[in-house]
């Protein structure tokens, strides 16, 4: 069995698909890339069996067949080579794989492709449609904030609430929260199911370049993306997203506006001298001023800002994770942010401060306790 590829479209299309093997696989055969040749295409799959991922290229064939290649020697190999054709020499009987170049020849030890995990079949799937730039935009914006606490599996990935009247995602690990509203994107019956962040960070990857369709089919136990010449398959998070809506509070009668990176930075210089276990900065509004601190008594360090913010409410003194405060603004666009307050032991909510390219975005961050 013999192809000729271009070594260049090769090793794009095997760094797409590279951050699916996992460096501690428990079956060995998820250490390669299935490759399946049907003449002049060929389908090349990736797995660490709750995610799986396919591309499809062109090559020159008379053959079909597959073979499974070990994928971290393949890719060493091929990226330091410049652009040019690559001969495929398959020995399904023997397990080698023999690469010839201008230059060089080169034999890998391939392994049965038989052995290599079945893709799931998606019966009885629902979908909807909808913009790659959509999607990794609310991706970017979510995860972080989802947790990783093993106990609390569901709180580990992104969830996707559909209805007729649009999509909502929501990221949270009980410290902070994000929900974005989409009113644009339309599903025909009600839905929800949350994705694990592993299959959301290789999306979020492989969509970053791409402006196109992105067709998302679902069951009880899986999600499959299909864009472009893309295939990626995950297994979902099994169990009962918390009621995210019962955390934010309605009444923030508190309320500031002020220059989002001016305070950005501002957090981020403050908190170099917070305590490193609670990371804990101290707002203090009052009339038109914002006073930011932090203090380790440990070690002896303080440091305190004023920047100018629009304020109405009465004076409050509030506590913050700084970590939470600066992921949140810096997966924000606007110029301006707004952020809403009660009472300094309930949870503050940070909205952007205008144009939001259709996303309706609410932050929320659970304060920490204020030391005397």
């Amino acid at each position: 069995m013999k192809f000729i590829v271009s070594s260049t479209t090769l090793f794009k299309q095997l760094q797409n698909l590279i951050g699916v093997i996992s460096t501690s696989n428990t079956l060995p055969i998820l250490d390669n890339f299935l490759f399946d040749i049907s003449k002049s295409e060929m389908v090349i799959t990736a797995s660490d069996l709750e995610t799986t991922v396919t591309t499809k290229i062109e090559i020159k064939s008379d053959d079909s067949g597959q073979i499974a290649v070990p994928a971290r020697i393949l890719l060493d190999t091929i990226k330091n080579l410049p652009e040019t054709p690559l001969s495929f020499a398959i020995d399904a009987k023997n397990g080698t794989v023999e690469i010839s170049t201008g230059e060089g020849k080169y034999r890998i030890a391939a392994f049965n492709a038989a052995e290599y995990p079945k893709i799931p079949v998606l019966e009885g799937a629902k979908s909807f449609g909808i913009n790659s730039y959509i999607l990794a935009n609310a991706i970017t914006k979510t995860i972080f904030a989802a947790g990783n606490d093993d106990l609390r599996p569901v709180m580990s990935g992104v969830f996707f609430q559909l209805s007729p009247d649009g999509v909502v995602f929501v990221a949270t690990d009980a410290h902070k929260l994000v929900r974005i509203k989409r009113s644009d994107i339309k599903s025909s019956s009600m839905a929800s199911f949350i994705v694990p962040k592993k299959p959301l960070n290789l999306l979020k990857n492989l969509l970053s370049s791409q402006d196109v369709e992105v067709n998302v089919d679902y069951t009880a136990s899986n999600a499959f993306f299909t864009f472009g010449n893309i295939n990626l398959i995950c297994r979902l998070i099994d169990g009962k997203y918390p009621n995210y809506e019962a955390v934010i509070p309605k009444e923030n009668p508190n309320k500031m506006t002020i220059e989002r990176v001016s305070f950005l930075n501002s957090v981020r210089r403050v908190a170099n001298f917070a305590n490193k276990t609670t990371h804990q900065v101290r707002l203090k509004i009052a009339a038109s001023e914002l006073s930011i601190s932090a203090e380790d008594i440990d070690f002896n360090n303080a440091a305190n800002e004023r920047l100018a913010c629009q304020y109405t409410g009465e004076d409050i003194e509030i506590g913050f994770n700084s970590k939470f405060l600066s992921e949140m603004m810096s997966n924000l666009d606007t110029e301006n942010v707004n952020i809403e307050l009660s009472a300094p032991n309930r949870a503050g909510i940070i909205l952007p401060n205008g144009d939001t390219d259709g996303n309706d975005i609410l932050m929320l961050v659970m304060p920490v306790m204020l030391n005397s």
